[in-house]
């Protein structure tokens, strides 16, 4: 479990090889990867947003900034979330799995999102390692929350140029962070 748990926010076409090894995923990723699928459709329902996540984006729109929200997720399950959300009239855009060729921690999903707000002008807004990673290697600044697990020590050892304990308090925090 130790070895899931340091991987969580890794794209799945990186995560069976990162947690299991080449053999497993030569032989097993396909297949995994699709049970995966259908064992999280059972459970969708259950995710609720963060507490803070719609005022947040609300509150970077209000500043001015572009909104584009960088995922890999297959365009049925962003569909779900952006309803959850409430923020599909507010954002300037998502990505999906049709997006990009590999997924955090390589940067496809940063290049791609950063196309769709047709600007290099940007900073990432995560909560894990990978996202750190991803963002770096496009060249970003990350500010992180501590909603994926990692502690506030590791993503600033990983490259965060501020971490919060949750959406709130980023949002309440804006000012001290380079989306002011």
């Amino acid at each position: 479990m130790w070895r899931v748990h340091r991987h969580i926010g890794m794209g799945g076409d990186q995560l069976v090889k990162a947690v299991a090894g080449d053999d497993v995923e030569q032989r097993l990723g396909d297949s995994l990867r699709d049970a995966s699928t259908e064992e999280f459709e059972k459970l969708r329902d259950e995710c609720l947003p963060l507490e803070g996540a719609h005022d947040l984006v609300v509150e970077l729109k209000r500043r001015g900034h572009v909104v584009v929200l960088a995922s890999s997720s297959n365009e049925d399950d962003l569909d779900h979330f952006l309803g959850e959300l409430g923020v599909r009239d507010v954002v300037d855009g998502w990505t999906t799995a049709d997006d990009v060729e590999r997924t955090k921690p390589h940067p496809d999903v940063i290049h791609a999102a950063l196309a769709k707000a047709g600007t290099r002008d940007a900073v990432m807004v995560g909560d894990s390692r990978w996202d750190i990673e991803a963002a770096a290697t496009a060249d970003l600044e990350t500010v992180c929350v501590i909603t994926g697990g990692w502690s506030e020590q590791e993503l600033r050892d990983h490259g965060a140029v501020a971490v919060f304990d949750s959406l709130v308090e980023l949002r309440e925090g804006l000012d001290s962070t380079p989306l002011r």
